[in-house]
Protein backbone atom coordinates (compact mmCIF):
# COMPACT_ATOMS: atom_id res chain seq x y z
CA UNK A 1 0.00 0.00 0.00
CA UNK A 2 3.24 2.30 1.03
CA UNK A 3 4.52 1.57 -2.47
CA UNK A 4 1.20 2.43 -4.38
CA UNK A 5 0.67 5.77 -2.35
CA UNK A 6 4.02 6.46 -3.57
CA UNK A 7 3.47 5.90 -7.36
CA UNK A 8 0.28 7.84 -7.50
CA UNK A 9 1.60 10.93 -5.70
CA UNK A 10 5.16 10.93 -8.01
CA UNK A 11 2.74 10.23 -10.90
CA UNK A 12 1.13 13.25 -9.72
CA UNK A 13 3.11 15.72 -8.44
CA UNK A 14 5.41 14.97 -11.82
CA UNK A 15 2.29 15.05 -13.82
CA UNK A 16 1.86 18.84 -12.72
CA UNK A 17 5.69 19.44 -12.80
CA UNK A 18 6.20 18.22 -16.76
CA UNK A 19 3.23 20.08 -17.39
CA UNK A 20 3.99 23.64 -15.66
CA UNK A 21 7.50 23.16 -16.85
CA UNK A 22 6.48 22.36 -20.59
CA UNK A 23 3.92 25.81 -20.71
CA UNK A 24 6.28 27.91 -18.81
CA UNK A 25 9.19 26.72 -21.66
CA UNK A 26 6.51 27.67 -24.17
CA UNK A 27 5.58 31.08 -22.32
CA UNK A 28 9.08 32.10 -22.81
CA UNK A 29 10.33 31.22 -26.32
CA UNK A 30 7.41 32.59 -27.54
CA UNK A 31 6.49 36.10 -25.40
CA UNK A 32 9.89 36.84 -23.90
CA UNK A 33 12.19 36.05 -26.15
CA UNK A 34 10.01 37.69 -28.95
CA UNK A 35 12.60 40.45 -29.35
CA UNK A 36 9.93 42.61 -27.60
CA UNK A 37 11.85 44.19 -25.12
CA UNK A 38 15.23 44.26 -27.11
CA UNK A 39 13.66 46.45 -29.90
CA UNK A 40 14.49 49.79 -28.68
CA UNK A 41 18.21 48.51 -29.24
CA UNK A 42 17.79 46.88 -32.47
CA UNK A 43 16.29 50.22 -34.05
CA UNK A 44 18.87 51.99 -32.41
CA UNK A 45 21.38 49.71 -34.58
CA UNK A 46 20.29 49.84 -37.36
CA UNK A 47 20.22 53.74 -36.95
CA UNK A 48 23.58 53.58 -36.29
CA UNK A 49 24.40 51.23 -39.66
CA UNK A 50 23.04 54.03 -41.87
CA UNK A 51 25.76 56.78 -40.74
CA UNK A 52 29.01 56.65 -41.71
CA UNK A 53 31.53 54.68 -39.53
CA UNK A 54 33.78 57.51 -39.07
CA UNK A 55 30.68 59.62 -37.16
CA UNK A 56 29.25 56.75 -35.53
CA UNK A 57 31.80 57.11 -32.36
CA UNK A 58 31.07 61.06 -32.87
CA UNK A 59 27.25 60.28 -32.38
CA UNK A 60 27.47 58.06 -29.54
CA UNK A 61 29.30 60.81 -27.48
CA UNK A 62 26.62 63.78 -28.65
CA UNK A 63 23.96 61.35 -26.97
CA UNK A 64 22.78 61.71 -23.28
CA UNK A 65 24.52 58.79 -21.53
CA UNK A 66 22.84 56.85 -19.73
CA UNK A 67 25.64 55.27 -16.88
CA UNK A 68 23.43 51.90 -15.93
CA UNK A 69 23.41 51.35 -19.88
CA UNK A 70 26.96 51.79 -21.12
CA UNK A 71 26.95 52.09 -25.06
CA UNK A 72 30.19 51.44 -27.20
CA UNK A 73 31.28 51.10 -30.51
CA UNK A 74 34.09 48.18 -31.28
CA UNK A 75 35.79 46.82 -34.85
CA UNK A 76 34.21 43.26 -35.20
CA UNK A 77 37.87 41.64 -35.55
CA UNK A 78 38.14 42.52 -31.19
CA UNK A 79 34.89 40.27 -30.55
CA UNK A 80 35.82 36.87 -30.19
CA UNK A 81 32.63 34.46 -30.21
CA UNK A 82 31.91 30.72 -29.64
CA UNK A 83 31.17 28.89 -33.07
CA UNK A 84 27.44 28.49 -32.25
CA UNK A 85 27.48 31.85 -31.75
CA UNK A 86 26.93 34.88 -34.42
CA UNK A 87 26.38 38.11 -34.82
CA UNK A 88 23.45 39.47 -37.06
CA UNK A 89 22.06 43.08 -37.39
CA UNK A 90 18.71 42.00 -36.39
CA UNK A 91 18.91 40.22 -33.22
CA UNK A 92 20.95 40.76 -29.95
CA UNK A 93 23.40 38.67 -28.70
CA UNK A 94 23.47 37.99 -24.73
CA UNK A 95 25.58 36.52 -23.16
CA UNK A 96 26.56 36.82 -18.86
CA UNK A 97 29.12 38.73 -17.18
CA UNK A 98 29.41 37.38 -13.68
CA UNK A 99 26.10 36.75 -11.66
CA UNK A 100 24.31 40.30 -11.82
CA UNK A 101 25.89 41.24 -15.27
CA UNK A 102 25.06 40.69 -18.59
CA UNK A 103 26.59 42.29 -22.05
CA UNK A 104 24.22 42.66 -25.70
CA UNK A 105 25.71 42.85 -28.54
CA UNK A 106 24.11 43.81 -31.88
CA UNK A 107 26.37 44.29 -35.38
CA UNK A 108 26.36 47.15 -37.09
CA UNK A 109 27.79 46.48 -40.58
CA UNK A 110 31.49 46.28 -39.65
CA UNK A 111 31.60 47.04 -36.31
CA UNK A 112 29.71 45.99 -33.17
CA UNK A 113 27.33 47.91 -30.99
CA UNK A 114 28.05 46.73 -27.20
CA UNK A 115 25.87 47.91 -24.34
CA UNK A 116 26.42 46.93 -20.98
CA UNK A 117 27.68 45.56 -18.84
CA UNK A 118 23.78 46.02 -17.59
CA UNK A 119 22.69 44.75 -14.12
CA UNK A 120 20.19 42.23 -13.96
CA UNK A 121 17.24 42.76 -12.67
CA UNK A 122 16.98 41.42 -9.19
CA UNK A 123 13.54 40.65 -9.44
CA UNK A 124 14.25 38.07 -12.37
CA UNK A 125 16.63 36.21 -9.71
CA UNK A 126 13.20 36.16 -7.36
CA UNK A 127 11.77 33.85 -10.38
CA UNK A 128 13.20 31.05 -9.72
CA UNK A 129 12.16 31.04 -6.03
CA UNK A 130 8.70 31.37 -7.41
CA UNK A 131 8.51 29.12 -9.86
CA UNK A 132 10.16 26.40 -6.75
CA UNK A 133 7.23 27.64 -4.26
CA UNK A 134 4.84 26.91 -7.18
CA UNK A 135 5.66 23.64 -7.87
CA UNK A 136 5.77 22.76 -3.92
CA UNK A 137 2.35 24.18 -3.36
CA UNK A 138 0.86 21.79 -6.20
CA UNK A 139 2.75 19.06 -4.29
CA UNK A 140 1.66 19.76 -0.96
CA UNK A 141 -1.94 20.14 -2.60
CA UNK A 142 -1.80 16.53 -4.23
CA UNK A 143 -0.91 15.48 -1.14
CA UNK A 144 -4.14 16.66 0.85
CA UNK A 145 -5.67 14.60 -2.26
CA UNK A 146 -3.62 11.61 -2.65
CA UNK A 147 -2.83 11.09 1.38
CA UNK A 148 -6.70 10.33 2.54
CA UNK A 149 -7.46 7.97 -0.22
CA UNK A 150 -4.22 5.98 0.54
CA UNK A 151 -5.36 5.92 3.63
CA UNK A 152 -9.16 4.78 3.22
CA UNK A 153 -7.41 1.83 0.50
CA UNK A 154 -4.99 0.84 3.41
CA UNK A 155 -8.16 0.67 5.56
CA UNK A 156 -9.82 -2.07 2.88
CA UNK A 157 -6.76 -3.50 2.69
CA UNK A 158 -6.37 -4.43 6.55
CA UNK A 159 -10.20 -5.28 6.68
CA UNK A 160 -9.74 -7.03 2.99
CA UNK A 161 -6.84 -9.08 4.82
CA UNK A 162 -9.06 -9.56 8.09
CA UNK A 163 -12.09 -11.03 6.22
CA UNK A 164 -9.77 -13.63 4.60
CA UNK A 165 -9.10 -15.24 7.93
CA UNK A 166 -12.60 -15.91 8.72
CA UNK A 167 -13.27 -12.49 10.77
CA UNK A 168 -17.07 -12.62 9.01
CA UNK A 169 -18.53 -9.69 10.78
CA UNK A 170 -15.56 -7.34 9.45
CA UNK A 171 -17.04 -4.22 8.56
CA UNK A 172 -15.90 -1.16 7.69
CA UNK A 173 -16.06 2.57 8.71
CA UNK A 174 -14.71 5.46 6.67
CA UNK A 175 -15.66 9.10 6.61
CA UNK A 176 -18.85 10.17 4.22
CA UNK A 177 -16.43 12.49 3.03
CA UNK A 178 -14.62 9.32 1.84
CA UNK A 179 -13.63 8.81 -2.01
CA UNK A 180 -14.17 5.03 -2.11
CA UNK A 181 -16.80 5.06 0.35
CA UNK A 182 -19.35 3.26 -2.31
CA UNK A 183 -16.29 0.65 -2.37
CA UNK A 184 -16.31 0.45 1.74
CA UNK A 185 -20.66 0.12 1.85
CA UNK A 186 -20.41 -2.52 -0.79
CA UNK A 187 -18.03 -4.64 1.09
CA UNK A 188 -19.94 -4.47 4.13
CA UNK A 189 -23.51 -5.33 2.39
CA UNK A 190 -21.04 -8.57 1.09
CA UNK A 191 -19.73 -9.40 4.59
CA UNK A 192 -22.49 -8.76 6.25
CA UNK A 193 -24.15 -11.36 3.76
CA UNK A 194 -21.52 -13.69 3.74
CA UNK A 195 -21.93 -13.93 7.33
CA UNK A 196 -25.58 -14.39 7.56
CA UNK A 197 -24.87 -17.49 5.25
CA UNK A 198 -22.13 -19.23 7.40
CA UNK A 199 -24.52 -18.63 10.42
CA UNK A 200 -27.43 -20.03 8.84
CA UNK A 201 -25.35 -22.88 7.64
CA UNK A 202 -23.65 -23.72 11.04
CA UNK A 203 -27.75 -23.88 12.20
CA UNK A 204 -28.50 -25.64 9.66
CA UNK A 205 -25.58 -28.33 10.22
CA UNK A 206 -26.82 -28.18 13.46
CA UNK A 207 -30.42 -28.72 12.46
CA UNK A 208 -29.56 -31.74 10.53
CA UNK A 209 -27.58 -33.55 12.99
CA UNK A 210 -29.93 -32.66 16.51
CA UNK A 211 -33.33 -32.96 14.43
CA UNK A 212 -32.64 -36.31 12.64
CA UNK A 213 -30.90 -37.63 15.55
CA UNK A 214 -33.89 -38.40 17.47
CA UNK A 215 -36.22 -40.38 15.08
CA UNK A 216 -33.39 -41.91 13.39
CA UNK A 217 -32.38 -43.32 16.84
CA UNK A 218 -35.83 -44.00 17.06
CA UNK A 219 -35.82 -46.33 14.35
CA UNK A 220 -32.84 -47.84 14.44
CA UNK A 221 -34.50 -49.29 17.92
CA UNK A 222 -37.48 -49.71 16.15
CA UNK A 223 -35.54 -52.23 13.58
CA UNK A 224 -33.68 -54.01 15.87
CA UNK A 225 -36.92 -54.60 17.79
CA UNK A 226 -38.86 -55.57 14.26
CA UNK A 227 -38.12 -59.79 14.45
CA UNK A 228 -40.05 -59.47 18.20
CA UNK A 229 -42.98 -57.95 16.55
CA UNK A 230 -42.94 -60.20 13.18
CA UNK A 231 -43.10 -63.99 14.81
CA UNK A 232 -46.13 -65.45 14.24
CA UNK A 233 -48.19 -65.53 17.26
CA UNK A 234 -47.40 -61.42 17.53
CA UNK A 235 -50.22 -59.38 18.00
CA UNK A 236 -51.08 -57.76 15.02
CA UNK A 237 -52.99 -54.81 16.59
CA UNK A 238 -49.55 -54.32 18.82
CA UNK A 239 -47.54 -55.11 15.41
CA UNK A 240 -49.64 -52.27 13.41
CA UNK A 241 -48.93 -49.66 16.08
CA UNK A 242 -45.56 -50.50 16.21
CA UNK A 243 -45.24 -49.88 12.45
CA UNK A 244 -47.11 -46.62 12.37
CA UNK A 245 -44.54 -45.23 14.87
CA UNK A 246 -42.24 -46.37 12.52
CA UNK A 247 -43.64 -44.01 10.22
CA UNK A 248 -44.33 -40.97 12.04
CA UNK A 249 -40.72 -41.08 12.63
CA UNK A 250 -40.07 -41.44 8.48
CA UNK A 251 -42.94 -38.55 8.32
CA UNK A 252 -40.85 -36.04 10.65
CA UNK A 253 -37.45 -36.64 8.80
CA UNK A 254 -39.65 -36.12 6.08
CA UNK A 255 -40.76 -32.48 7.32
CA UNK A 256 -37.52 -31.34 8.21
CA UNK A 257 -35.76 -32.18 4.73
CA UNK A 258 -39.00 -30.75 3.13
CA UNK A 259 -38.84 -27.47 5.17
CA UNK A 260 -34.96 -27.20 4.78
CA UNK A 261 -34.98 -27.83 1.31
CA UNK A 262 -37.77 -24.73 1.23
CA UNK A 263 -35.26 -22.50 2.79
CA UNK A 264 -32.39 -23.35 1.06
CA UNK A 265 -34.12 -22.18 -2.14
CA UNK A 266 -35.13 -19.23 -0.75
CA UNK A 267 -31.94 -18.75 0.57
CA UNK A 268 -30.34 -18.31 -3.20
CA UNK A 269 -31.96 -14.89 -3.54
CA UNK A 270 -33.08 -15.59 -7.10
CA UNK A 271 -33.22 -12.90 -9.33
CA UNK A 272 -35.45 -12.09 -12.53
CA UNK A 273 -38.14 -14.25 -10.74
CA UNK A 274 -41.35 -13.93 -12.59
CA UNK A 275 -44.35 -13.11 -10.40
CA UNK A 276 -47.94 -12.95 -12.00
CA UNK A 277 -51.64 -11.56 -10.66
CA UNK A 278 -52.99 -13.98 -7.56
CA UNK A 279 -56.31 -13.94 -6.14
CA UNK A 280 -54.99 -13.19 -2.48
CA UNK A 281 -58.57 -13.81 -1.53
CA UNK A 282 -58.88 -17.11 -3.42
CA UNK A 283 -55.98 -18.42 -2.29
CA UNK A 284 -56.38 -17.87 1.33
CA UNK A 285 -59.81 -19.31 0.73
CA UNK A 286 -58.64 -22.45 -0.46
CA UNK A 287 -55.94 -22.58 2.31
CA UNK A 288 -58.27 -22.09 4.79
CA UNK A 289 -60.53 -24.75 3.97
CA UNK A 290 -57.82 -27.38 3.02
CA UNK A 291 -56.36 -26.66 6.95
CA UNK A 292 -59.99 -26.60 8.57
CA UNK A 293 -60.02 -29.52 11.13
CA UNK A 294 -62.26 -30.31 13.83
CA UNK A 295 -59.47 -30.96 15.98
CA UNK A 296 -58.23 -27.60 15.96
CA UNK A 297 -60.11 -24.25 16.91
CA UNK A 298 -62.35 -23.26 14.14
CA UNK A 299 -61.33 -21.04 11.49
CA UNK A 300 -62.85 -17.45 10.52
CA UNK A 301 -62.18 -15.90 7.34
CA UNK A 302 -63.87 -12.21 6.71
CA UNK A 303 -63.61 -11.92 3.05
CA UNK A 304 -63.88 -8.20 1.13
CA UNK A 305 -66.32 -7.23 -1.18
CA UNK A 306 -64.34 -7.29 -3.93
CA UNK A 307 -61.43 -9.16 -4.99
CA UNK A 308 -57.65 -8.53 -3.93
CA UNK A 309 -55.25 -8.98 -6.35
CA UNK A 310 -51.30 -9.01 -5.71
CA UNK A 311 -48.21 -9.48 -7.89
CA UNK A 312 -46.29 -12.54 -6.82
CA UNK A 313 -45.58 -16.64 -6.82
CA UNK A 314 -49.01 -18.17 -6.00
CA UNK A 315 -47.29 -21.43 -4.59
CA UNK A 316 -44.82 -19.21 -2.27
CA UNK A 317 -47.83 -17.06 -1.29
CA UNK A 318 -49.95 -20.28 -0.35
CA UNK A 319 -47.39 -21.99 1.58
CA UNK A 320 -46.78 -18.20 3.98
CA UNK A 321 -50.16 -18.53 4.47
CA UNK A 322 -50.54 -22.02 5.37
CA UNK A 323 -47.40 -21.70 7.29
CA UNK A 324 -49.43 -19.05 9.66
CA UNK A 325 -52.84 -20.97 9.53
CA UNK A 326 -50.42 -23.87 11.34
CA UNK A 327 -48.64 -22.28 13.27
CA UNK A 328 -52.04 -20.70 14.72
CA UNK A 329 -53.55 -23.94 15.09
CA UNK A 330 -50.57 -25.25 17.72
CA UNK A 331 -51.34 -22.47 19.79
CA UNK A 332 -54.71 -21.57 19.39
CA UNK A 333 -57.36 -22.16 22.06
CA UNK A 334 -60.94 -21.69 20.79
CA UNK A 335 -60.51 -19.48 17.92
CA UNK A 336 -58.37 -18.49 14.54
CA UNK A 337 -59.77 -15.27 12.63
CA UNK A 338 -58.03 -14.55 8.93
CA UNK A 339 -58.89 -10.98 7.42
CA UNK A 340 -57.53 -9.31 4.60
CA UNK A 341 -57.25 -5.70 3.74
CA UNK A 342 -56.57 -3.12 0.97
CA UNK A 343 -54.71 -0.21 1.50
CA UNK A 344 -53.90 3.08 -0.66
CA UNK A 345 -50.27 1.49 -0.54
CA UNK A 346 -50.55 -2.10 0.43
CA UNK A 347 -52.21 -5.40 1.31
CA UNK A 348 -51.93 -6.99 4.32
CA UNK A 349 -53.30 -10.18 5.71
CA UNK A 350 -53.44 -11.24 9.37
CA UNK A 351 -53.89 -14.02 11.36
CA UNK A 352 -54.77 -13.67 14.88
CA UNK A 353 -55.04 -16.77 17.47
CA UNK A 354 -55.98 -16.36 21.06
CA UNK A 355 -53.36 -18.67 21.98
CA UNK A 356 -50.37 -18.31 24.46
CA UNK A 357 -48.74 -15.08 24.09
CA UNK A 358 -45.23 -14.50 22.37
CA UNK A 359 -42.69 -13.57 25.41
CA UNK A 360 -41.66 -9.80 24.67
CA UNK A 361 -37.69 -11.66 23.95
CA UNK A 362 -38.29 -13.65 21.87
CA UNK A 363 -40.63 -11.66 19.48
CA UNK A 364 -37.55 -10.23 17.86
CA UNK A 365 -35.86 -13.20 17.43
CA UNK A 366 -38.66 -15.69 15.93
CA UNK A 367 -38.19 -14.99 12.37
CA UNK A 368 -34.62 -15.83 12.55
CA UNK A 369 -33.91 -19.62 11.20
CA UNK A 370 -33.83 -22.44 13.71
CA UNK A 371 -34.80 -19.98 16.45
CA UNK A 372 -36.87 -21.30 19.10
CA UNK A 373 -38.20 -19.87 22.02
CA UNK A 374 -37.34 -21.64 25.38
CA UNK A 375 -40.81 -21.59 26.53
CA UNK A 376 -42.45 -25.19 25.25
CA UNK A 377 -45.83 -24.42 24.24
CA UNK A 378 -48.65 -27.37 23.98
CA UNK A 379 -45.25 -29.41 24.09
CA UNK A 380 -44.36 -28.46 20.63
CA UNK A 381 -41.20 -27.08 19.51
CA UNK A 382 -41.10 -27.52 15.89
CA UNK A 383 -37.74 -26.74 13.83
CA UNK A 384 -38.03 -22.99 13.87
CA UNK A 385 -37.81 -22.94 10.00
CA UNK A 386 -41.76 -21.88 9.55
CA UNK A 387 -41.37 -18.27 10.58
CA UNK A 388 -38.22 -18.07 9.17
CA UNK A 389 -39.70 -19.45 5.54
CA UNK A 390 -42.29 -17.05 5.78
CA UNK A 391 -40.13 -14.00 6.54
CA UNK A 392 -37.99 -14.95 3.12
CA UNK A 393 -41.06 -15.71 1.02
CA UNK A 394 -41.91 -11.90 1.84
CA UNK A 395 -38.47 -10.85 1.36
CA UNK A 396 -38.63 -12.16 -1.78
CA UNK A 397 -41.92 -10.44 -2.65
CA UNK A 398 -40.58 -7.13 -1.62
CA UNK A 399 -43.24 -6.74 1.65
CA UNK A 400 -42.55 -8.11 4.95
CA UNK A 401 -44.10 -10.12 8.45
CA UNK A 402 -44.58 -8.84 11.35
CA UNK A 403 -46.18 -9.87 14.68
CA UNK A 404 -48.02 -8.54 17.71
CA UNK A 405 -48.55 -10.69 21.00
CA UNK A 406 -49.75 -10.46 24.26
CA UNK A 407 -51.57 -13.26 26.48
CA UNK A 408 -54.88 -14.86 24.94
CA UNK A 409 -53.97 -12.40 21.50
CA UNK A 410 -51.26 -13.17 18.69
CA UNK A 411 -51.72 -11.49 15.30
CA UNK A 412 -49.43 -12.08 12.49
CA UNK A 413 -49.69 -9.73 9.32
CA UNK A 414 -48.32 -9.85 6.38
CA UNK A 415 -47.82 -7.07 3.84
CA UNK A 416 -46.64 -6.29 0.22
CA UNK A 417 -46.14 -2.79 0.12
CA UNK A 418 -45.92 -2.16 -3.51
CA UNK A 419 -49.01 -4.34 -4.75
CA UNK A 420 -50.67 -4.02 -7.97
CA UNK A 421 -54.23 -4.46 -6.99
CA UNK A 422 -57.44 -4.98 -9.22
CA UNK A 423 -61.00 -4.27 -7.85
CA UNK A 424 -63.99 -5.21 -9.61
CA UNK A 425 -66.95 -2.86 -9.71
CA UNK A 426 -70.17 -4.43 -8.53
Amino acid sequence: MKRLFISLYLLVSLSFLGIGWTLDSIWQNSVEDSGAMDAPLVAFAQLLAKIPQQDREKYLVQLDRNAEYPLKLVDASQIALSPESELTSDQLLITSQGDDHELHFIKVGQQVLIAGPIEIDPRARLRGLFTLFFYLSLAFVSLIWVWPLSRDLKTLKSATREFGQAKWDTQIELSPRSQVLPLAMTFNEMSQQISTLIENQKHLSNAVSHEIRTPLARLKFALALMPQYCQPNSDPARRNEFLDEMKQDVKEMENLLEELLTYASLESKQKNVQFEHCDLEALTEHTVEKLSSSVSAPITFKKSDNPIFIMGDPLLVERAIQNLITNAQRFGRQSIKVEIKQGEQQVSLSITDDGQGIPIEDQGKIFEPFYRSQSVQNGNKGHGLGLAIIKRIMDRHEGKVTVESTEGHTCFTLYWPEIKSTRTAK
